[in-house]
């Protein structure tokens, strides 16, 4: 073979194991993250085409699927529907044709088309049989009852706002509310009707922002609920030892370094209060020079056992709760009495609530109880699992005492259940710049029956700017929905 062959059957050889490189990369390599691109066109055909499995509540679903009108156009063969969507929103999530899916709807996607591995051996006996392939199903932890009452309750205020409801001996989630809301099968096509129903739901043209999971990813400075954390760290360094110890409080008193005095709302009796009196009337000198006190390594320190500065995954993602690590003492007395750079969810206040509520343990918050295959047999069942202690027992049922005098005889009455133990605290936090718009309206609680148990934690919070602003307070519009989920999930135990 002359020169020239040689080098050209050469080149050709370098082509033709470039080609052979290139395939096995493509087949063995990227197979599977191809086969799952959501630009795959295939992907989004298997997705749709057969039904999928159901998110189901209390044994029932709040799902279903429906065949798609089709006009010859549209190769997917069923779409998404939702029973009661706006309420369920927060929890489900969205499954769409068009714009793809979040929350519950994404992430247990691949148990509710039936595409996921552990489903295999199911889906290759029903291909033997010829029995159409189906998608499993997720049961959550949620209760009906007590999600209508949180949802109902925010809808009536007018404004906008959340309410968590958490099982505290397990970290089950049975109320997760949201509003405004919206329908998700409003869009779960993809005809023009749902792209304007989309469109419409966006930010940018609907300032309330429906889409918007506000329990889970929006934070709002606490308020007053907070100073249940700062009690719990004065109680856990020993600074205090009881709910009755007098404290060393002034009136007025003085931000740390700086001639600002610390107001109190109204002319309440907060000098040298003890802990049980400053929770009931909710002073905010007593709070504010305890933070300080303390300082911000203790406080931060508490602050991240209740879990505050990190994620939280139910598995749906949340938004992190925030206490500043960076600060002096001025701002840590203020981040103290939940306000300065202190933010949280109401997932968060919830948790803080429930481990009060659990004799100081708190559990991981989850939402899904179990996955399930086609024939309703168990595939994954979640276990309770303990997330972090943030007070002792003996500390814990200290503060228990000191949030059920708010509600026997404080702030909070409005959250009172005849022959049922509430505890709870109220919280009007401060917003806008220089408290210019108006305040949230914050209110956490547990229900202890008169067996010792507590079946329930909730945390509500309230954003009302059309409100009076005079007519603005924990105990006012937050403390009657929570009052309204406990009794639900009471009664549905009966």
């Amino acid at each position: 073979m002359n020169k020239p062959l040689r080098r050209i059957a050469i080149f050709c050889g370098l082509l033709v194991l470039t080609l052979l490189i290139r395939d096995n990369w493509l087949q063995y390599v990227k197979a599977d993250s191809l086969k799952n691109d959501d630009k795959n066109r295939r992907v989004t055909i298997a997705r749709y085409s057969t039904p999928r499995g159901d998110i189901i509540v209390g044994g029932n679903p709040v799902t279903g699927s429906t065949e798609t009108k089709s006009n010859g156009l549209n190769d997917l063969k069923y779409k998404r529907t939702y029973k009661n969507g706006p309420m369920w929103a927060p929890v489900t999530g969205y499954a769409s044709q068009a714009f793809g899916a979040n929350q519950l709807e994404n992430i247990e996607d691949g148990i509710l088309t039936g595409n996921d591995d552990r489903l295999f051996f199911r889906n290759t006996l029903d291909m033997i049989t010829g029995k159409p392939k189906q998608g499993g199903n997720v049961v959550t932890t949620l209760n009906a009852a007590a999600q209508k009452a949180a949802y109902n309750g925010l809808k009536n205020t007018g404004g906008k706002g959340a309410a968590v409801a958490l099982d505290p001996s397990t970290g089950k989630i049975l109320a997760l509310a949201s509003y405004p809301s919206y329908d998700p099968s409003s869009f779960a096509g993809t005809s023009n009707k749902d792209a304007e129903a989309w469109k419409k739901l966006q930010k940018n043209a609907n300032p309330a922002d429906p889409m918007l999971n506000r329990a889970l990813r929006e934070t709002y400075p606490p308020g007053s609920t907070f100073k249940v954390v700062t009690a719990a760290a004065a109680l856990e360094d020993g600074l205090y030892k009881s709910a009755d110890e007098a404290t060393d409080s002034p009136l007025p008193y003085t931000l740390p370094d700086t001639h600002t005095e610390l107001k109190n709302e109204g002319n309440i009796p907060c000098k040298n209060a003890t802990m049980r009196e400053a929770l009931r009337v909710s002073c905010n000198t007593v709070f504010g020079k305890i933070g300080a006190d303390l300082g911000k390594d203790k406080m931060l320190e508490e602050a991240k056992k209740f879990g505050f500065d990190a994620e939280q995954y139910t598995p749906v993602r949340t938004a992190a709760s925030n206490f500043p690590e960076e600060m002096n003492r001025p701002s840590t007395a203020l981040s103290s009495i939940g306000q300065f750079e202190t933010a949280a969810t109401p997932l968060q206040m919830a948790m803080v609530a429930s481990a009060v509520a659990n004799d100081g343990k708190l559990m991981k918050p989850y939402m899904v109880d179990m996955l399930q295959t086609p024939n309703l047999d168990p595939l994954e069942k979640t276990e309770p699992q303990e997330l972090s202690r943030p007070l002792s027992a003996q500390n814990a049922q200290i503060l228990q005492s000191m949030m059920e005098t708010v509600v026997k005889d404080g702030t909070g009455k409005n959250a009172q259940i005849p022959n049922v133990t509430v505890g709870g605290k109220t919280g009007t936090a401060q917003h806008g710049v220089a408290n210019s718009a108006n305040p949230y309206a914050w209110f956490i609680s547990y229900a202890k029956l008169p067996d010792g148990s507590s079946p329930v934690a909730v945390a509500v919070v309230v954003e009302d700017e059309n409100a009076n602003r005079d007519d603005i307070s924990g105990g006012g519009l937050a403390a009657p929905i929570a009052k309204s989920v406990m009794e639900a999930v009471i009664n549905s135990k009966k």
